[in-house]
């Protein structure tokens, strides 16, 4: 905490409750629908991507992740995406944030923690 200085002015401003301000991202998301295959401890996941950013991806899949579960995955970008001549093979680490019913399907979030582009 800082002392003020006799004579100052301290500005303060009201915020909005946290639960009604707007979700801060960290990275530009791109709405992609991609096939892909999550590997678990448990096993194989068939399911599509709707969105990825450089720091997660959102799945549509039909069973459910457990919040807190490390995965495994890989993704073919579009090299339209990325402003390459060709699509790029990146290979990811990451753990599951969030998992909730969406209608008959699933929505998991996760982060990427890790990526490695594959030699092509």
């Amino acid at each position: 905490m800082h002392a003020l200085k006799p004579g100052t002015t301290t500005q303060f401003a009201l915020h909005e409750p946290v639960a009604s301000q707007q979700e801060v991202r960290c990275a530009v998301r791109f709405p992609l629908t991609l096939p892909v295959v999550i590997w678990t401890d448990t096993g194989e996941v068939a399911a599509l991507t709707r969105n990825v950013s450089a720091s997660g991806v959102q799945f549509e899949l039909e069973r459910q992740l457990d919040a807190g579960l490390e995965i495994r995955f890989s993704l073919r970008m579009p090299g339209a995406i990325l402003g390459t001549p060709h699509d790029v093979l990146v290979h990811c680490l990451g753990r599951v944030i969030r998992c909730s019913k969406s209608q008959s399907l699933y929505l998991a979030s996760a982060t990427i923690d890790e990526y490695q582009f594959a030699e092509q």
